[in-house]
């Protein structure tokens, strides 16, 4: 990129442009756009001033806060490589990622997020600390203002998303200028196209390259950004009102959710024009319940860290005559292109499963650090999502299963990982070996499950294995529930024959239905 075609540039710019607009609201806080311009010049100017300059790699542990917007164009505008810290990971995972991302410095926020960011800082004394908010391990970086423009540099503006794999070993999605350069792209679109002004609620975390994405979408194109820092439906419906919002994206849990809440039948939803639904595969019954309140606003989107937007179903194309459908991602979204391959590369015929190969405007450079993960991932200018699918003979695509052993629970659709959780569980003193799958959940979308072979002769309370794994990890990644077996079943290979515990567990529960 040449130095001057820095996007935050373009960015300002436009901020500038809108003035008084409002561009940001969070609680009680209505932050206008020459107040939201003025906060990321403040903030690039703090940065500076604790030795931040181009070319520095800083790790950011923030929510949905106005200040992690600042954070990272403040960091971009300074040629920086934001590096973003997921939250609800474990702080020594967290820290295993910070040094494969090689950071030069840690942030966190200490006013929403001071236990994990001091025990993440603990996990790594060599890095400077800096803090939004006062009463944390370092300086804080709040409460500034700017109007000066940093020097041009050369630098390159980058960023890196935590997501994780088979292994459990943290992946480092990385996304370089060009990526953000196509966000203001598609900002400018919607500014070109005279479309009306967007009104996003935002609920997930700005630590999420999708959800950073579509904010940033959102601020470019003069809307406005509504943050949640956390969910809940009742305070969702009432912001949808308050705020006549016009978009928001939920996962299914957090779909599921608002509509099962008791304030949803007198809501007015009137001013959505589209509810998109996105982190993990919607119950078709759920979808049809969604469409019958809502209207045809949903739209049930496919994408990834890696690949913001591959695919969606607008549920304003429905055809009752196809209701299978329901079930699909929709088709692919141009520029995008899907394609399902077989194992050896080659395209398979309408209604044979393989893996799914993407490609995208918004995709990922690779995985920073790790060139044999990216040589096995992007071939040839294509993703290797590791998804499992079909198309239909009407170009619809179908997931039937994740080839990576990772299971999305929880209401925000995080990643947890199963060897992580494998490695804990094997650690306590009565388990001889552990296999750890997701399985089916009404409200969480997939639970972890835990399926254990004790050493001979011992006994073990269920409680106490799922509190062993809440101490050393989280509540999050503990199991939900845990069978006891007398032996682990073996694949032909030696491995855990973890299809079929899936299968036998789904077995388990249809039986207990009846």
């Amino acid at each position: 990129m040449a130095a001057e075609d820095n996007y935050v540039r373009r960015g300002l710019e436009l901020f500038a442009g809108h003035g008084a607009a409002e561009a940001i609201v969070h609680g009680d806080r209505r932050i206008t756009y020459a107040q939201l311009r003025a906060g990321v010049l403040g903030m690039a100017g703090a940065l500076q001033g604790h030795g931040v300059g181009p070319g520095s790699a800083i790790a950011v542990l923030a929510g949905n806060q106005p200040e992690a917007v600042y954070a990272q164009l403040a960091l971009h505008l300074l040629g920086c490589r934001s590096v973003w810290v997921a939250p609800n990971a474990p702080p020594s995972q967290s820290a295993q990622y910070l040094a494969l991302a090689e950071v030069d410095g840690f942030v966190y926020d200490a006013r929403t997020h001071a236990a994990p960011g001091a025990a993440l800082a603990e996990q790594v004394p060599h890095l400077p600390v800096l803090c939004f908010g006062a009463g944390g391990a370092g300086p804080d970086l709040t409460g500034s203002a700017g109007d000066v423009l940093p020097p041009v540099t050369d630098a390159e503006p980058q960023s890196l998303f935590q997501t994780g794999g088979t292994t459990g070993l943290p992946k480092l999605v990385h996304h370089r200028h060009g990526f953000f350069a196509n966000v203001l792209a598609a900002a400018q679109r919607q500014l070109d196209a005279g479309a009306p002004r967007l009104r996003q609620l935002a609920v997930a975390g700005f630590w999420h390259s999708s959800q950073q994405a579509a904010g940033l979408i959102t601020l470019f194109s003069g809307g406005l950004l509504v943050q949640h820092d956390g969910f809940d439906a009742g305070r969702f419906l009432a912001a949808v009102q308050q705020e006549r919002i016009t978009v928001a994206t939920l996962p299914p849990p957090m779909l599921y959710q608002v509509l099962d809440h008791p304030d949803l039948a007198a809501a007015d939803t009137t001013s959505l024009t589209m509810l998109s639904c996105a982190g993990s595969a919607i119950a078709p019954s759920r979808l049809a319940q969604a469409m019958a309140r809502f209207g045809p606003v949903l739209l049930v989107a496919y994408g990834m860290s890696e690949a913001t937007l591959l695919a969606a179903y607008p549920t304003a194309q429905h055809d009752p005559a196809f209701p299978q459908r329901l079930a699909s991602c929709g088709r692919p979204l141009p520029p995008s292109r899907v394609e399902i391959r077989d194992d050896a590369g080659r395209l398979v015929a309408p209604g044979e499963v393989g893996e799914v190969w993407a490609s995208a405007r918004l995709m990922t450079s690779g995985y920073w650090g790790q060139a044999d993960l990216t040589a096995q991932t992007l071939v040839d200018g294509w993703l290797r999502t590791g998804d499992v699918g079909y198309f239909d003979a009407d170009g619809y695509l179908y997931l039937v299963d994740r080839a990576k052993d990772m299971i999305v629970t929880g209401l925000t659709s995080s990643n947890v990982y199963s060897r992580t959780v494998e490695d804990v569980l094997n650690a306590h003193p009565a388990v001889s070996a552990a296999a750890v799958i997701g399985v089916p959940d009404e409200r969480l979308g997939e639970a972890v499950h835990a399926v254990v072979q004790l050493f001979p002769g011992v006994s073990v309370d269920i409680d106490e294995l799922r509190q062993w794994c809440v101490e050393r990890l989280n509540s999050l990644w503990a199991p939900q529930t845990v069978d006891i077996v007398d032996r682990l079943p073996l694949t032909g290979l030696g491995k855990i024959d973890k299809k079929l515990l899936r299968a036998k567990c789904l077995d388990n529960r249809d039986m207990a239905r009846r």
